[in-house]
């Protein structure tokens, strides 16, 4: 394929945009090589700069369940763009959404939309902080939650000291209130709360993890989560940007069958626009401005073009709930036939999967937290990209990234795939690990 007119208009972003990118995982630093600009997309397609056509495996990071440009969303933004794009002054069709998405959702009576999945956790820290009274709380190594100070931390010299800042301009003040524990250890967590006993305000996680590749959750570790938590009077609270109404109408609270506390939401909600949201019961959410004590505000919250784009999606996920399993079997079979590829090539290989997501990584180990993520052979997965990247195939540009499918994907897209992988299968097993 040939990317002339992409590489051009990357060394032009470079003089204008830091890195040439508006968020740090497109510049390609994780796999080599110059990134892609899209021109347009549809259904499961995207058609870059220089008229390349590309099976996309990331759906824009998640939302786009449906695929690319689906009618009704279209439709809705349209319709909406007309009668103005903004006001800062409520509208009917915050109430509708809202209203939907509290009625998909286990375990919630109230909903504030925000305009990312970043506003949306970190409000959510904010507000479990509020309302309990404590300032620590827990995130795992691994999981992302946005760019808050808050979450911006690495571990410290042990499991029960608090951490520090892994990025210039987090200070060391910030970064003494998050404690470190390990995805899927529930002793690791057990041991910070025994350090930091009546301290810790909230534990946050994504309760299937998609920021170091799809990490599914133990059973007895998400439980104990739930146990711990209600035991020590401390909030859960689940990052659903990625899972909400993906997984399932109700999210991963609804798959997993477990109540968190207080839940945050992007991507999906809005139907691909930027937009996010935090939810819970009615007695935490009475804290929050203008009912209670705790500030969050956003102009353009709620703004009608996302409120009008997530609505036309919940209404379509909510009225049509076999998507989830569409796209589940989907998943299955792009599973199995990755994994009789590379078997039949001898290269050592994970696949995580759950429903709507997957991820392949190039070690002979179980993958289930940061650390062992981290063991895969990084050359052999740029090999693998950039390989996939030249047989028409648009994969997470990093090791430690999630796919996402959407349900315009058809079988005979999952096959030319899996052919895909079979035409580069031989070089990937020549590279010496």
């Amino acid at each position: 394929m040939i990317y002339k007119r992409s590489s051009a208009l990357f060394e032009e972003a470079k003089r204008y945009i830091p890195g040439g990118v508006n968020s740090p995982v497109r510049a390609f630093k994780a796999v080599g090589g110059n990134p892609l600009f899209v021109k347009r997309a549809k259904g499961a397609y995207l058609i870059d700069e220089d008229g390349n056509k590309l099976i996309d495996f990331i759906s824009s990071w998640g939302p786009l369940i449906l695929g690319h440009a689906f009618p009704p969303v279209v439709d809705a933004i349209t319709a909406k763009a007309k009668l103005g794009t903004s006001f800062g002054i409520p509208t009917e069709i915050e109430t509708d959404l809202a209203r939907l998405a509290v009625n998909m959702v286990p375990n919630v009576d109230k909903i504030r939309f925000v305009n990312s999945g970043t506003e949306a956790c970190m409000s959510a820290i904010r507000l479990a902080r509020g309302f309990t009274g404590k300032d620590k709380i827990i995130k795992f190594a691994g999981c992302y939650h946005g760019h808050s100070d808050s979450f911006l931390i690495q571990a410290g010299s042990g499991a029960v000291t608090f951490g520090s800042p892994n990025s210039p301009g987090v200070t060391k003040g910030t970064a003494k209130d998050t404690l470190l524990a390990k995805y899927n250890d529930l002793e690791s967590v057990q041991e910070i709360i025994d350090a930091n006993k009546d301290e810790i305000a909230a534990i946050i996680i994504e309760p299937v993890a998609g920021n170091m590749g799809c990490i599914i959750p133990r059973m007895e570790f998400i439980n104990g989560l739930r146990e711990l938590c209600t035991q020590e009077r401390i909030l859960l609270v689940f990052d659903e940007v990625m899972t909400g109404f993906r997984l399932g109408a109700g999210g991963a609270q609804e798959v997993l069958s477990i109540k968190a506390d207080i839940i945050a939401f992007g991507k999906v909600i809005g139907g691909g626009l930027p937009v996010g949201a935090f939810a819970a019961r009615e007695e935490i959410m009475a804290y929050l401005a203008p009912d209670g004590p705790v500030y969050q505000a956003g102009t353009l919250s709620g703004n009608p073009l996302a409120m009008s784009a997530g609505l036309a999606m919940l209404t379509e996920l909510n009225n049509n709930r076999g998507v989830f399993q569409s796209l589940a079997e989907k998943t299955e079979y792009l599973h199995m036939g990755i994994a009789k590829v590379l078997n039949n090539h001898s290269i050592p290989h994970r696949i995580n999967r759950f429903g709507s997501m997957i991820s392949v990584h190039f070690t002979k180990d179980e993958v289930y937290d940061f650390d062992s993520a981290a063991k895969g052979n990084n050359e052999r997965f740029k090999a693998y990209f950039h390989g996939m990247l030249s047989e028409g195939v648009y994969l997470p540009p990093s090791a430690f990234e999630s796919y996402f499918l959407n349900d315009a994907l058809s079988y005979d897209d999952l096959d030319f795939t899996i052919a895909a992988l079979e035409n580069i299968a031989p070089k990937l097993a020549d590279i010496i690990v």
